[in-house]
């Protein structure tokens, strides 16, 4: 048994049976070992940043690590915004990067990097493998590092001597730490604090798993005893929403309306979450959106047991078990007319199918959909966490292998699309039921809403043309048709309504085009 065969067995061993990759000459010998380890599932990305977002979203939806494999530092390179955004996901994830071999990396080869630097700022654990008969203990140290709460991305770089030599065998699987509760003061300072308050003037602010039935019911219970707000993270990892969930409001991407959302908080209640903060920095204006004389509490850091900690902090309040409110099934009619972004999300929500899996990427044309989703039936949605676009078809991709039995609906914008759009290509090699919705709109939206928000200069001819993506404007439709996937476009909304329902009943891949105004 050689290395790159301990390695694989290894990861199988320890749970992680599924490897997105694009590999290069230094990682040959762990291609040639998936032979070797039938149970691990081999998925191929045509570029890295789809492998490393579908390792992002099959953690998502398994709360267990894919691992990715990526060629020498300019592969790393390509793969890291997806995985700064599985960084702030909070997702596990073990990224295997290959390397010269030894007696070759002293030779500065043209594709001689610094791996170790590169990976340094996405990982919590960054380790290269020295020896063949060590690769294997290496590998389950990873996945437990990879597993600690509250999950984090683990690089190992495997030179391409350490694969090809010879190893003693697999390593036992390495328990990672657990999560922790809060101490028992904790609970009574802050069961105190909500007795004692008076309505509305204390907000608990959910972030990362703390956004599933367990931890929202128990907060339900919270805020119902106590007259709280509960409020998610902007993007989350993974919300379980929908028709008997409790509703979870999420803080507005804008900071004027956080702000308004959080108007008359006097204590903020963290659960897993930082103090929420703009993502960006505007002229004169403060970037905490923690009101001021707004006290901040800690219930749970990021690492922290967020379900046992809401439950006690329930239980101490004398919280009922049940009687909180959850959403009511509640589907909107399904439209008709001029087509537009409003239309497109409402029929979305009309014909969602209960246990769908929304991978959301719609940015500013997808602003009506959690509107028109609140009430349909139960459903996951995917964020984009971390902020950098690419994200959406990639963690659709990965969502799809993690849970074969359910639909995907990736609602994505155009300009996002571009970043990743070979996704479509794995969803057709490996059969992914996947309904991808463009938001056609020729315009990167966002950002020319931006330019007026950071105080920029009245922009003129030149400064627009590069916030404008309609000459040419994108054929998505013949583009996924060129990668093996079947796409029609909308051009009114009978026809979305139409084609959108036909994507959903269909096994494999399908896009729909939806040709909308640009705009808000």
């Amino acid at each position: 048994m050689n290395g790159a065969q301990s390695l694989i067995r290894t990861l199988v061993d320890s749970g992680v049976d599924v490897c997105f990759m694009n590999p290069g000459t230094s990682e040959m010998h762990f291609v040639a070992a998936l032979d070797d380890v039938p149970e691990m599932r081999g998925v191929l990305a045509l570029f890295e940043g789809v492998a490393t977002g579908a390792a992002d979203g099959f953690a998502r939806m398994t709360s267990r690590p894919a691992s990715v494999l990526l060629h020498l530092g300019p592969g790393l390179g390509n793969g890291i915004a997806n995985l700064h955004n599985a960084r702030r996901a909070r997702t596990p994830l073990v990224n295997i990067v290959g390397d010269h071999a030894v007696d070759h990396l002293m030779l500065d080869a043209p594709l001689t990097s610094d791996i170790d630097a590169l990976a340094r700022t996405f990982s919590c654990w960054v380790h290269t493998s020295r020896a063949s008969v060590d690769v294997a203990g290496d590998a389950a140290n990873a996945v437990a590092a990879a597993l600690s709460p509250p999950g984090q991305v683990a690089t190992l770089i495997l030179p391409a001597d350490v694969s090809w030599g010879e190893a003693n065998g697999p390593a036992r699987a390495v328990a990672p730490s657990a999560a922790t509760l809060p101490a028992e003061s904790t609970i009574g300072e802050l069961t105190r604090l909500l007795v004692g308050t008076k309505p509305a003037s204390v907000a608990i602010l959910l972030a990362g798993s703390a956004c599933r039935v367990p931890e929202l019911e128990a907060a339900a219970r919270i805020a119902q005893r106590a007259a709280a707000k509960v409020l998610a993270e902007t993007f989350p990892t993974r919300i379980e929403r929908g028709a008997g969930r409790p509703p979870l409001e999420r803080l507005a991407y804008l900071a004027d309306f956080a702000g308004m959302q959080l108007d008359g908080v006097q204590h903020l209640i963290l659960v897993g979450s930082a103090p929420p903060v703009s993502f960006f920095g505007y002229p004169g204006k403060d970037g905490r959106l923690t009101p001021q004389g707004c006290e901040v509490h800690v219930l749970t850091p990021p690492e922290g047991n967020h379900a046992g900690a809401l439950e006690a902090l329930a239980d101490a309040l004398g919280a009922p078990p049940d009687g909180f409110g959850v959403a009511e099934l509640a589907l909107p009619e399904l439209p008709t007319g001029e087509l537009s972004a409003n239309t497109v999300c409402q029929a979305i929500g009309a014909l969602m199918p209960e246990g769908a899996i929304v991978s959301d990427e719609g940015n500013t044309a997808g602003i009506y959909l959690t509107g028109y989703t609140a009430g349909a039936p139960p459903h996951d949605w995917l964020c984009l966490t971390g902020g950098a676009i690419g994200q959406g078809m990639p963690v659709a991709t990965g969502a799809a292998i993690a849970c074969p039995d359910r639909r995907v609906i990736n609602i994505e914008a155009d300009g996002s699309a571009m970043y990743t759009i070979s996704s479509l290509w794995t969803q057709a090699r490996e059969g992914l039921d996947v309904t991808t919705v463009i938001l056609n709109n020729g315009s990167y939206n966002v950002l020319n809403m931006e330019l007026d928000r950071v105080g920029a200069e009245k922009p003129g001819p030149l400064a627009k043309a590069m916030l404008d993506i309609s000459g040419p404007r994108l054929d998505f439709a013949s583009i996924a048709k060129g990668m093996g996937v079947p796409a029609t476009r909308a051009t009114t909304t009978d026809e979305f309504v139409a084609q959108l329902r036909a994507s959903l009943g269909q096994d494999g891949p399908s896009l729909v085009e939806a040709m909308i105004p640009p705009g808000f």
